[in-house]
């Protein structure tokens, strides 16, 4: 595992991003582990993120984009940062753009986005903190496309759950690619953070301890994808 990925795995759980318990998942599904990007509110917090979202983005899609986009609200300021990243990290300037929860009447920056407008001609990385089942793309992907004549080259989420879709038979990452034709990334699965924290210290404690172990796997034998 590149150490980056055992970096951000660590970081999320430093930040109490990512949590182990007893949890009900917007889904409806209990589960034994939950991710809360919103939990990131630190200036040093929020450089790291941006700074693992870039060597994410640029390991898995490569320079050859323009645009930024974070669907609101959390997607917000994860695109914000990782732009900012990217430049400090690469050399590159990408835009930023994001869609309004309701669109703006009046002003010089009126309408459903703010950040950069989106062109013709624009390639596009689409950036979301977790994706469960998938279906905020059923909003997002049609409004990005809907605006400019742009390509959506991938999504790059922060954690992969690697658990089955909307469609119960694929990960919702896999649905996504199927569905709308782009490739859906994560900086790391749920299996690389298992592999890392399971029996690991970290912030002098094991995080993933028998016990805890042997509930994720009975998750994943219910909602696990293949």
């Amino acid at each position: 595992m590149e150490a980056y990925k055992e970096e951000f795995i660590e970081f999320m759980v430093e930040s109490d991003v990512l949590k182990f318990g007893d949890f009900t998942l917007k889904s409806g599904r209990k589960s034994p582990f939950f991710m809360n990007a919103g939990a990131y509110v630190t200036g040093s917090q929020l450089m790291r993120l941006g700074e693992y979202y870039a060597k994410a983005i640029h390991e898995n899609y490569g320079d050859d984009f323009d645009v930024l986009f974070g669907p609101a609200y959390k997607g917000i300021p994860i695109a914000v940062v990782t732009a900012i990243a990217y430049s400090k990290l690469y050399g590159r300037e990408i835009r930023y753009c994001s869609d309004r929860k309701e669109a703006k009447d009046h002003g010089a920056d009126k309408g459903g986005f703010l950040g950069s407008s989106l062109k013709d001609g624009d390639r596009v990385v689409m950036i979301e903190d977790v994706t469960t089942s998938g279906k905020s793309m059923e909003e997002t992907v049609p409004k990005v496309r809907g605006a400019a004549d742009v390509t959506i080259v991938g999504l790059m989420v922060s954690l992969n759950r690697m658990e089955v879709g909307l469609g119960g038979k694929m990960s919702a990452l896999d649905e996504i690619r199927e569905t709308y034709g782009f490739e859906a990334r994560a900086i790391v699965t749920m299996e690389e953070v298992v592999e890392h924290l399971y029996n690991h210290t970290c912030q002098g404690k094991v995080v993933i301890d028998d016990t805890l172990k042997a509930q994720i796997d009975k998750y994943y034998e219910q909602y696990g994808c293949k």
